[in-house]
């Protein structure tokens, strides 16, 4: 038999757990979306949109790392993919506008969210590329693949594993995107 006394605390403590799960799960998922929304008007150059976008994420953020606390919130899924997407959006914009990735301020975002997000934005980068280059813009597809060559030399130095290990290997094969897509542009143009 349990006792009376902890049985009723456990089943508090777990009623308590799972208010709190379904309310960090309905916020990241709106976090989710919402960084989506951002990377989306990146790639469509709505750049004051985006930003505006950003500062209601990091809002968001904060009020549920002071409500919740980080510690409490990384132990749900739907919170850490919310803040990989919100970094992935968050660093390709600092990217696109050329800016150095730098960390964020005033937010406990840990290190998964950001090299995620990063490797992450690789993809972004070819998706931007391709845009730049269907509107004649080729020196920007150059440019652009000079930035990622950059990131990902940077990133090398992690020896990725496990999860990461996937972000980071899909992020070299969008990297060669990159390089076929400067490749053919020369080819066509002499430059």
């Amino acid at each position: 038999m349990i006792n009376a006394t902890l049985l009723q605390k456990l089943k508090q403590d777990y009623a308590d757990n799972e208010s709190q799960r379904r309310q960090i799960i309905s916020a990241s998922n709106n976090i989710l979306f919402l960084a989506k929304k951002v990377i989306f008007k990146l790639q469509r150059d709505e750049i004051a949109i985006a930003k505006k976008e950003l500062k209601e994420i990091e809002t968001t953020l904060k009020n549920l790392e002071d409500h919740f606390g980080a510690l409490r919130l990384r132990k749900e899924g739907p919170y850490k993919a919310a803040t990989e997407e919100y970094m992935e959006g968050k660093i390709f914009l600092q990217v696109i506008s050329n800016k150095e990735i730098t960390s964020v301020k005033n937010l406990d975002i840990d290190y998964e969210a950001y090299l995620g997000g990063t490797c992450d934005m690789i993809g972004e980068l070819v998706r931007y590329a391709t845009n730049q280059a269907a509107s004649g813009k080729f020196e920007q597809v150059a440019k652009i693949k000079t930035q990622a060559d950059s990131i990902m030399a940077q990133l090398i130095d992690f020896d990725m594993t496990g999860y990461l290990r996937t972000k980071y290997d899909q992020a070299r094969g969008h990297l060669r995107k990159l390089e076929q897509m400067t490749y053919e542009i020369k080819l066509k143009t002499g430059k």
